[in-house]
């Protein structure tokens, strides 16, 4: 059931509305989202099950239907035979598999309905539909006993092109402190809860006010125990990536700084999210925006959520303690997430560089830098290659690892494992990196890297196992 009642800040339900003139002109450019589902107990077994989406995979006979993996978690990991292919043909999931729909563009994973399972919400960017061509589609995958074997829409309120470039899924509590963000190029859809597995939901709300939202993010900024949405647009002219805003959005009223991808958690432990934003492009002017080789922005959340003013902390390769060293189109900051992998209740910043040149050009790296309490974040930073001891592979040119990155224990250790997918390994088919979780972190040995064959993608390029890299 869709409530009628717009709220303040902008988000309105479903009547048409004409979208605000933005202060800088967008820039065309192929949309790809780089957010991938944390892993979550989907079957409810104690365990997280891991989500390794396949955009391109083709599927009877569709080139570029897409397709989702669930790797089923265990006390001994993860095992390439407990597996579970979804994709639009599957039974249960509305839908069919068409040519180029991208079913798995972005994923995000929340228990929506509070039954103990967790549930997968799933995008499909390309999808035609009776709103136009490439209009999209956004699926929840509801968990259950069996794992995740049906699905409903979370529908688009009007017509628009790209509905899902990028998801977002949180619960703090019941009803409307559950919600779901989706990106669009006509702007951004939010539902919040109670939902249930029939699909009904309590309210949906449309926001056309900031167009062409890329990617959106949830986080309780001021510990209000309610999510606050973030949506960052497309690139800008005039800007190193897009612009960031926090909800609720009024026209103009954005951050300072900008970037391509957002993601939330609490980095300081202060008990308030706070918000990471990756801006891997190369400035328009030197010291004007932006940095060389791309960086990463932090806004601190507090008790007053994040100002509007906030200026906030650069990170790059060149900030002390972080490894290697800002140069041209590295993209530091193409991928990101945020989450606490040394167990010591401080989140850490995971950060791709999926064009970092690593003796081979575009190979990649993923950094990490860990959370502080207190002083300046890059102390102690670390990073990963196919060239790291105990890797499995090695890198090759223009592999881009560090497409996506994502973190979740799945073996119930108390110790995150790290994905790392690399989108153009293997003549794009993609590849995902399993790092251990460790004490101090997660290590490289012991890690493993998952293939597009290895989970029954017998195509020879294009699968892009992991998602796709961000355009």
């Amino acid at each position: 059931m869709v409530n009628r009642h717009g709220r303040r800040g902008g988000w309105r339900s479903g009547a048409l509305l004409i979208a605000a003139v933005m202060g800088a002109p967008l820039l065309s450019a192929a949309p790809a989202a780089a957010h991938g589902a944390v892993p979550g107990d989907f079957n409810g077994d104690g365990y997280r099950d891991a989500v390794l989406p396949a955009p391109g995979a083709n599927v009877a006979g569709k080139t570029g239907a897409g397709a989702l993996v669930v790797l089923y978690g265990s006390k001994t990991g993860l095992s390439t035979s407990r597996r579970a292919t979804i994709t639009q043909n599957t039974a249960g999931v509305p839908g069919a598999a068409e040519t180029d729909d991208g079913f798995g563009a972005a994923t995000a994973t929340a228990d929506l309905n509070r039954d103990g399972f967790a549930d997968l919400v799933v995008s499909t960017p390309y999808e035609d539909t009776p709103r136009g061509r490439d209009a999209g589609m956004v699926t929840v995958l509801w968990g259950g006993k069996k794992g995740l074997t049906s699905g409903t829409d979370l529908p688009a309120a009007t017509a628009g092109s790209y509905y899902g470039l990028d998801v977002a899924a949180l619960s703090t509590g019941p009803g409307v402190k559950t919600e779901v963000l989706v990106a669009g190029y006509e702007g951004a859809m939010v539902f919040q809860g109670p939902f249930s597995r029939n699909g009904t939901y309590g309210r949906a709300l449309e926001h056309r006010e900031t167009a062409s939202v890329g990617s959106v993010a949830l986080g309780d900024f001021n510990g209000g125990g309610h999510p606050e949405e973030v949506a960052v647009t497309i690139r800008e002219s005039g800007l190193s990536g897009g612009a960031v805003y926090i909800g609720p959005v009024f026209e103009g009223a954005q951050q300072k700084g900008n970037g391509l991808i957002p993601a939330t958690g609490d980095v300081n432990g202060d008990g308030y999210a706070d918000l990471v934003v990756g801006d891997p492009d190369e400035p328009d002017r030197a010291g004007a925006d932006g940095a060389l080789g791309g960086r990463v922005l932090l806004w601190y959340g507090s008790a007053h959520g994040i100002a509007r003013d906030a200026k906030p902390v650069q990170l790059t390769q060149d900030t002390p303690g972080v490894p290697g060293a800002g140069e041209k189109e590295d993209s530091f900051g193409r991928a990101l997430s945020v989450a606490d992998l040394n167990h010591d209740g401080l989140a850490d910043i995971v950060v791709g560089a999926p064009l970092e040149d690593t003796g081979r050009r575009n190979a990649g790296q993923v950094t990490v830098i860990p959370g502080r309490r207190t002083g300046a974040l890059g102390g102690g930073a670390y990073a990963f290659t196919q060239n790291t001891a105990d890797i499995p592979d090695t890198d090759e040119s223009e592999d881009a690892f560090g497409s996506t990155v994502a973190v979740g224990d799945i073996n119930k250790d108390g110790k995150p494992e790290l994905f790392v997918s690399a989108a153009e390994e293997n003549f794009s088919t993609g590849a995902v990196w399993v790092l251990p979780g460790g004490t101090g972190g997660p290590t490289a040995k012991g890690s493993r890297v998952i293939t597009a064959a290895s989970v029954g993608f017998a195509q020879k390029e294009n699968t892009r196992l992991g998602g796709w890299l961000l355009g």
